[in-house]
């Protein structure tokens, strides 16, 4: 049935395919994927009345975690066709971030962020391309995973940009974060990750402040810790061609039914179609060779071996007011996407950790290593939370 609240769009009787290791915990599901029986908005009205519903396939990611014993409570809310990263969906109303009620809580997976945070799930599961799981995570103070692209199946849900798409989820904590990772994650031998590299950012002006006492406490736990500066130039290539890269494929998945439909999108997320719409193929070319130089970089100065690991903040800062006009918004989604994009364009594994505030407001930290790194990362947070929790 529809739902009252914000984060939930449906509301469905609890459902379970069994006993497992999941059993007792309770799963809301973005509403991008597709679950049988049950309609599937993508956050967007013309989406559901131009599409066929109800989905007849469940997709796989569900299935694993209903087939583990979690329960099935609802689907949540999405950013409007999971393009944007604020969280407020002008048809379906704003999920109120129970962390912060005065900011926004963050998208695009911000159903399943809130949800989580505010108790009414225990697993959130959603998307992420250019950061709609880690920055929501970041915003609502909660464990958020962004697999390495392709880890986890993305059959039978709406895409954004395949060449970026991943499942991922959020949790309160990382006993269940690691729980579902168990389940979704594939069996994988993977390098200790011994040698912390500490990222330093000259445009996040609090982070080498705010992250010194987290450091204090993980040190003993690496062999080594090394700084390394990053330089806004390689962060700003990051984002450029990233952007040009997901605004080409998005037209691709996207663009005939834009066209044909002319659904009713916030303006913001008009605006950014229709800039898709406007790329080149010359446009793509030129991203592609930024792209491989930035990569090329990362794997060179930043991430040069199996053995590391990369801490860096996750968002600038604390998420912004709801009261941030749309044209701040704008500059801060821009250099938001400089530390989201990283991982994105190097198909790499990164977690969100509660671990720092700023503005009395959750501010999440982030760890990241090598594409396919996923449970040596989740190995490496595990050795962390025993430090931390004492």
């Amino acid at each position: 049935m529809l739902a009252k609240s914000p984060e939930f769009v449906y509301i469905c009787q609890p459902q379970s395919n069994g006993q497992g290791s999941l059993s007792g915990l309770r799963l809301g599901v973005k509403d991008l994927f597709h679950i049988a029986g049950m309609p599937t908005t993508a956050g967007n009205p013309d989406w559901l009345t131009s599409h066929p519903q109800p989905a007849q396939d469940t997709a796989p990611s569900v299935k694993s975690l209903l087939d583990a014993g979690a329960t099935l409570i609802g689907k949540t809310l999405t950013d409007e066709l999971a393009y944007s990263l604020e969280g407020i969906n002008k048809h379906y109303g704003t999920p109120i971030n129970p962390t912060a009620p005065e900011r926004i809580p963050g998208g695009s997976s911000s159903g399943s962020a809130v949800a989580v945070a505010n108790s009414s799930i225990d697993i959130g599961l959603g998307t992420d391309t250019a950061g709609s799981i880690r920055v929501p995570a970041s915003y609502n103070g909660l464990y958020g995973l962004r697999p390495s692209h392709g880890a986890v199946s993305c059959d039978h849900l709406i895409a954004l940009a395949p060449r970026f798409d991943t499942v991922g989820w959020m949790t309160r904590d990382f006993l269940t974060l690691r729980r579902v990772a168990e389940v979704l994650l594939p069996s994988t031998v993977n390098h200790n990750r011994s040698h912390l590299v500490v990222c330093q950012i000259a445009e996040v002006k609090s982070w080498t402040k705010a992250c010194r006492p987290l450091l204090t406490a993980i040190a003993n736990q690496f062999d080594s810790i090394e700084y390394v500066e990053i330089s806004p130039k390689y962060l700003s290539l990051a984002s450029t061609a990233f952007r040009v890269l997901q605004g080409r494929e998005i037209w691709r998945v996207h663009g005939r039914w834009i066209d044909a439909r002319k659904p009713d999108l916030a303006t913001e997320i008009s605006d950014r179609f229709t800039w898709c719409q406007s790329l080149s193929e010359d446009d793509e070319r030129q991203a592609e060779d930024q792209a491989q130089e930035f990569i090329d970089f990362w794997h060179t100065h930043v991430l040069s071996n199996n053995e590391q690991v990369l801490l860096l903040p996750t968002t600038p800062k604390a998420a912004p007011l709801l009261n941030t006009s749309a044209s701040l918004l704008r500059e801060y989604r821009t250099h938001l996407l400089t530390l989201t994009t990283p991982a994105s364009l190097t198909n790499a594994p990164q977690i969100s950790l509660p671990y720092l505030s700023s503005d009395r407001a959750p501010w999440g930290v982030s760890l990241t290593t090598h594409s396919g790194g996923d449970r040596a990362l989740l190995n490496c947070v595990a050795k962390l939370e025993q430090v931390l929790s004492v």
